[in-house]
């Protein structure tokens, strides 16, 4: 083995070590060897022998459980090769070369680069006689799957080095199966990886703007625009129009074809504008205010960052599901409906405030209460409640509330504080949506004004929609439940129980194919990149 590919090998055994932890305490299952596969039936007539493989195991410095998904592989296809054929190296080997330059472009993570792999597989292109006890074919073949296996891992799996619950972040990473994504690629001979790629739809949506992100940032320069002296509108003119026009248009908003030069603000300008507010969770007007200049003055290599940041998040996430769901966006300030995996509707929700995060994290609905009680949690009660009664001995009076054992609790009907409906998940955070009569709070831009728990703008559409299985309830039924000022509980049937996913995603793809971004609420973004770019080489600037 040559010195530079053994140094590399001993380096990435220390890296792997450090960051498959879950691995380490689970290991990996060694499937059993098919030996039903022989030459008449294989995809390939090329076989090695199993000492093969373990003497390659044995000098290569790997992790157990690497060491396992080589030995599944191989033993599942009775050792018969993968990478080639008789007539030449597979073309699927540069598919995947393609895939991994891609993404040690994109990460900015030379982690995983394997010294001598490129070099080996071009001094093979061209050979049209393969044998297969060729010991460079051998170990170009070994080395093929063992690199395949390592950057699956890194760039599907995610971060090791970011604990996710460090950032207010509990979701459970999703189990990752390396195995059939092998198996696919191979099968399909290195077409259509999106339909098989281990990873959430929304993953390559970020990753396809991430890379146009990076070829504007390649190739243009960003200089911050100052702002209007005021705000401009339809009409209005001013020196800053001409370079306005030409950040919108270098982001992919059409902002007209008028000359460079023009510094009036037209119509196509103003579409722009407003299409860009909106992208950007802005005001929903066409104004170019400060809110406007400061948000696409924000640096390109500020919106990569946080492109990355959130391709993270979205790696750590189970592929999109094909059944009912509910996703609230955080940052975004919306609940999204799914119905068998299709978006149904949205709708506005309010957060908890910067004091008072909503926790992300995911359960399913399992209750919804009908005018319900308002149990008043212990810290509202400790901070807020008890003070105001020392102040006003007919505070509970006023506010149709009374006591409850040794706590206090809103009875239902007109002002209570969770509105008309509230909606029930199991979860140790004393999180739950819900309605509220304070309607006037969905008229905000940046909606984080609660205590933590979410409320909803629509609360019938969302009952109506958990509660749609059932036929006794109608949306009559419905509306009289919420306005009959007694609580009713609805438990779902198990098999009528919605999942709900509380994430925090200040970077996606919409449905219409438009990147989003939105502020850190929480600032855990900021976190993030803390742990996330440490140690990391700087990004790159062109593509390998």
């Amino acid at each position: 083995m040559k010195t530079s590919l053994k140094i590399f090998l001993l380096a990435g055994l220390a890296i792997w070590l450090c960051q498959c932890g879950p691995e380490k305490q689970n290991a990996l299952k060694i499937e059993a060897r098919d030996t039903t596969i022989t030459k008449s039936v294989a995809f390939s007539e090329l076989f090695m022998d199993s000492l093969d493989l373990a003497k390659f195991i044995a000098r290569t410095p790997m992790h157990d459980s690497l060491a396992a998904r080589l030995t599944s592989f191989y033993n599942r296809r009775n050792y018969q090769y993968a990478w080639f054929f008789p007539n030449g190296i597979a073309d699927y080997v540069f598919t995947f070369l393609g895939m991994q330059n891609q993404y040690l472009y994109y990460s900015g993570d030379s982690t995983i680069y394997l010294p001598g792999l490129q070099a080996r597989i071009d001094s093979l292109a061209e050979v049209r006689d393969i044998h297969p006890g060729d010991s460079l074919i051998r170990q170009t073949e070994l080395l093929l799957t063992y690199q395949f296996f390592r950057y699956a891992y890194f760039a599907y799996a995610g971060d090791r080095r970011v604990n996710q619950g460090d950032l207010g972040w509990f979701i459970p990473r999703k189990k990752l199966d390396l195995a059939p994504f092998l198996d696919s690629l191979v099968a399909n001979k290195g077409k259509r990886v999106e339909q098989y790629e281990p990873v959430n739809r929304q993953y390559r949506l970020l990753r396809t703007h991430l890379l146009r992100y990076y070829g504007i940032r390649n190739a243009n320069r960003w200089d911050s625009i100052p702002p209007a002296k005021k705000a401009l509108r339809k009409g209005e003119s001013a020196g800053v129009v001409p370079e306005v026009r030409k950040r919108l248009m270098l982001l992919g908003f059409e902002a007209g074809s008028e000359p460079d030069s023009l510094e009036a603000v037209t119509p196509a300008l103003l579409e722009a504008v407003a299409q860009f507010k909106q992208q950007h969770g802005l005001a929903s007007d066409n104004t170019l205010d400060r809110e406007f200049f400061d948000a696409i003055n924000v640096p390109i290599t500020k919106r990569i960052q946080q492109i990355l940041i959130n391709m993270e998040r979205i790696r750590w996430m189970p592929d999109q599901p094909d059944k009912d769901y509910l996703l609230v966006n955080i940052p975004e300030f919306r609940l999204h409906a799914y119905e068998n995996g299709k978006l149904a509707f949205q709708m506005d929700v309010v957060v908890g405030s910067a004091a008072h995060h909503t926790v992300v994290f995911q359960n399913v609905v399992s209750q919804v209460v009908f005018s319900p009680y308002w149990n008043v949690p212990p810290g509202i009660m400790k901070n807020e409640i008890l003070p105001a009664i020392a102040r006003d001995p007919n505070y509970l009076a006023r506010n149709r509330m009374e006591w409850h054992g040794t706590s206090v609790r809103q009875k239902p009907g007109p002002g209570n504080s969770l509105g008309r409906a509230k909606f029930l998940f199991p979860n140790s955070y004393n999180i739950y949506l819900h309605d509220t009569p304070a309607k006037r709070l969905f008229k905000e831009t940046r909606r984080a004004f609660s205590h933590g728990c979410i409320r909803v703008s629509d609360a019938k559409k969302l009952a109506e929609f958990l509660l749609r299985k059932d036929s006794t309830w109608t949306a009559e039924k419905i509306e009289a439940a919420m306005e009959s000022g007694k609580e009713k509980v609805v438990r779902l049937k198990k098999e009528e129980q919605v999942q709900v996913v509380i994430g925090y995603f200040t970077a996606w793809v919409d449905k219409d194919g438009k990147l989003n971004f939105r502020n850190d609420v929480y600032g855990h973004d900021q976190k993030m990149i803390g742990r996330y770019f440490a140690g990391k080489p700087a990004m790159a600037k062109t593509p390998e």
